[in-house]
């Protein structure tokens, strides 16, 4: 089980923005399985290893990524996420320009969701024992403005629950996206 940090709350729209980009969300997928290089992160992308690199400092300049010097090899700098319970603050705190940020954001991360359970159902026939592991309910919950938030402390510290300590999963672990959406009804 890998120990929940203290939540960080992202006030500044301009690290919103800064995640609320197509390919900086790409990366950050890919970073997910652990160090790149500018250049392995190009092969990967389609990018040149100049634009890869800029969207890296522009990346650790915010904080969101870091670099690994003991994989660096002569000019070559390798960088790995920076892990964290990250946050955005309740929509009634939030300037016009974060809500502008925030609802890009929001819009981006399900749309690269949908296109993930897109591609997980059209490979699933060929997953072996994975294609059994797509896990959905939908389902209702009565509550009151002031229960909402531990009911999300509580869905957060179950996904923290388990996550692995170890940077070393077992050989036939998989990596499970789980989104979370939750919203009253009109």
């Amino acid at each position: 089980m890998k120990e929940q940090p203290v939540p960080e709350v992202i006030t500044d729209p301009r690290r919103v923005r800064l995640l609320a980009h197509p390919l900086r969300q790409r990366i950050a997928e890919i970073m997910r399985r652990g160090p790149v290089s500018s250049t392995t992160l190009a092969r990967e992308l389609g990018e040149s290893t100049g634009s890869t690199s800029y969207h890296l400092r522009q990346l650790a300049k915010h904080g969101f990524v870091e670099e690994v010097p003991e994989l660096a090899r002569g000019r070559e700098r390798w960088w790995r996420a920076v892990p964290g319970d990250r946050r955005l603050p309740p929509h009634g705190e939030q300037s016009a320009q974060m809500r502008e940020a925030v609802a890009e954001l929001a819009r981006l991360e399900f749309a690269n969701g949908l296109d993930g359970l897109t591609r997980y159902l059209r490979e699933r026939d060929g997953l072996g024992p994975w294609a059994d592991a797509l896990l959905f309910s939908f389902s209702t919950v009565t509550l009151t403005p002031d229960q909402v938030r531990p009911f999300f402390e509580e869905y957060i510290a179950l996904l923290y629950r388990y996550k692995r300590a170890d940077d070393d999963p077992p050989p036939d672990a998989r990596t499970l996206h789980a989104r979370f959406l939750a919203f009253p009804e009109v």
